[in-house]
C-alpha cells in the first residue's frame, strides 16, 4: 500500500482517486475549495462532477496543502493546467528531496511555452516528475471501462514506478521517456478538439471530422518534432489515440464547447454552459507562439485562435481551411 497525495478534486482527480483506492492505496484528497471537500467528506463521491464513482472507506480529504503532501511516497497534481504554477509553489515547502510528483493535467503555460512538469519542476526543484496521459475520460475510469494509458518519463524507472502504482484489471499502463513529446500532444489536441466540436456545431459530417483528426494530427506532429517531441510519441496513445477520444466523445468538455460555438456562442458563453475547464481555450494561444517560435504551419489550430479570439465566424474559418494553397499530403 502506497499512501498517495491527491492535490485536485475535480473529476479527473476524482477518476483517479477512486482506481487508486480500489488497487488499496490510501489516498489524501485536497481542493482548496472547503465546500467541495465538506461534500466528499459528507458523501465519498463527487457528486457534482463525478456521480456514481464512491471512493475508498482509506481516503481522506483536506483543505491543508501541508497534510496532503507530507509523508507520502507519490503525489498526483490534478489541478486545471492554469492553476499548476500556483499549486505547486504552495506545496513547495512541503515537498521532501526526491518527490515523485505525477502530473495529470494538459496544457502549456502561455506566458512561457513551458511544459507543466517544467513549471513543476522550476517550482519544486527536489522533485522528480512523471507525466500520466492518455485517450482517458473520468467518467470512464470512474466507472471501471477498460482503459490505457501512459506515463511517461526522463527517467524511465520513475515511469515504471508509477506504472506499478496505477495498473489495474481494467487500467493498463504503457511507459514512455518523452514526457515532452507527450505533453506537448496533449495540450494541442485539446485545440483541435474545439475545431472538430465547431464543426459538428456547424452540421458537418463524419468526411469533416476525419478530415479534421488526421490532419490536426499531422499539425501537432509537425509542432511537436520541432520542439525536441520524438516521432513516435504522436502515432501512439498520448498522440493520436487521445486525439480520436476527445475530437469524437461527449464526455469532451473541448468538444462540447466547440459545438456551441459551432451553433454560433461565444467562447465564453459555451465555457459557462460546459461548467468545467476548457482546456482547449487556454492552450490555442501558446500553441501558437510555440509555432511561431518554431517556424512549424498550423493551419488548423491558427484558424481556432480566429474565432476564439479575433471573432472571426467559424463557417470562414472552414471555407478559408478548405481554400488553402494546393499541397502533397506528405512532403
Amino acid at each position: 500500500m502506497k499512501k498517495i497525495g491527491m492535490i485536485g478534486a475535480g473529476s479527473w482527480g476524482t477518476a483517479l482517486t477512486w482506481l487508486l483506492g480500489n488497487n488499496g492505496h490510501e489516498v489524501t484528497m485536497w481542493s482548496a475549495i472547503e465546500q467541495e471537500i465538506n461534500l466528499l467528506k459528507e458523501n465519498h463521491e463527487q457528486t457534482e462532477k463525478l456521480p456514481g464513482a464512491k471512493l475508498s472507506d482509506s481516503t481522506s480529504y483536506t483543505t491543508d496543502i501541508k497534510e496532503a503532501c507530507e509523508d507520502k511516497d507519490m503525489l498526483v497534481l490534478a489541478v486545471p493546467s492554469s492553476f499548476t504554477r500556483s499549486t505547486a509553489k504552495a506545496m513547495a515547502p512541503f515537498v521532501k528531496d526526491g518527490q515523485v510528483i505525477v502530473s495529470v493535467a494538459k496544457g502549456l503555460e502561455e506566458d512561457t511555452l513551458m511544459t507543466l512538469t517544467d513549471i513543476i519542476e522550476q517550482e519544486i526543484p527536489q522533485s522528480r516528475t512523471v507525466v500520466l496521459c492518455g485517450p482517458t475520460h473520468a467518467e470512464e475510469v470512474g466507472s471501471g471501462m477498460p482503459t490505457l494509458i501512459v506515463a511517461g518519463s526522463k527517467n524511465i524507472e520513475d515511469a515504471d514506478y508509477v506504472a506499478d502504482v496505477f495498473m489495474s484489471e481494467v487500467f493498463r499502463v504503457y511507459t514512455s521517456d518523452d514526457p515532452f513529446g507527450m505533453q506537448i500532444s496533449a495540450a494541442c489536441k485539446n485545440v483541435i478538439a474545439l475545431a472538430a466540436g465547431i464543426a459538428d456545431g456547424l452540421e458537418y459530417g463524419d468526411n469533416t471530422k476525419a478530415a479534421l483528426i488526421t490532419r490536426g494530427i499531422a499539425e501537432i506532429t509537425r509542432l511537436g518534432i520541432a520542439a525536441g517531441g520524438k516521432e513516435r510519441t504522436f502515432s501512439g496513445l498520448t498522440g493520436i489515440g487521445d486525439l480520436i477520444v476527445t475530437c469524437a466523445s461527449m464526455h469532451s468538455r473541448n468538444r462540447r464547447a466547440g459545438i456551441l460555438m459551432g451553433q454560433g456562442k461565444t467562447a465564453d458563453e459555451a465555457m459557462k454552459e460546459v461548467h468545467q475547464v476548457v482546456e482547449g481555450v487556454f492552450c490555442a494561444k501558446a500553441a501558437m507562439q510555440l509555432a511561431e517560435k518554431y517556424s512549424v504551419e498550423i493551419p488548423i489550430i491558427h484558424e481556432v485562435n480566429d474565432v476564439l479570439f479575433h471573432g472571426k465566424d467559424p463557417k470562414d474559418g472552414i471555407r478559408d481551411l478548405m481554400l488553402r494553397d494546393r499541397k502533397q499530403e506528405w512532403e
